[in-house]
């Protein structure tokens, strides 16, 4: 390999590494409903772990940390006792929430499409398997 591609090659690793980075912590399997649940004001923690279904308090406690780490939410502890703590989006999140809103709209949209597609490859793929 030449000299010059090794180095476009160290260049395009080196500037793709941190957006791959960013992307899969945003579009992780949490992130991105503790994001939508969070877009409508201060939530509290236990008002996020009812509004995604199937997530475990450990895993809500993580993903929170990482996404405050990112920058993305604001962790608010009152001094009360006990301790009020809420969760709210930064507006670098803000901005996030909008093109989140739309790939859950899509989502929603071609859910059924999906199903279906994956049917007929389910349907296809055995087929060719009883043949074979």
């Amino acid at each position: 390999m030449s000299r010059s591609h090794t180095h476009v090659a160290d260049a395009v690793r080196d500037e793709a590494c941190p957006v791959t980075e960013v992307l899969d912590r945003v579009a992780g399997k949490w992130s991105i409903g503790i994001l939508i649940a969070a877009a409508h004001g201060p939530v509290r923690f236990t008002e996020l772990e009812r509004a995604i279904n199937g997530i475990s308090r450990r895993m809500l406690t993580l993903n929170l940390r990482r996404l405050e780490r990112d920058g993305l939410l604001i962790r608010t502890v009152h001094p009360t006792v006990p301790p009020k703590v809420e969760y709210s989006l930064t507006p670098m999140a803000r901005e996030l929430h909008a093109s989140l809103t739309g790939l859950v709209g899509w989502a929603e949209r071609h859910r059924s499409a999906v199903a279906e597609a994956r049917a007929a490859y389910d349907t296809a793929a055995k087929q060719k398997t009883d043949t074979d």
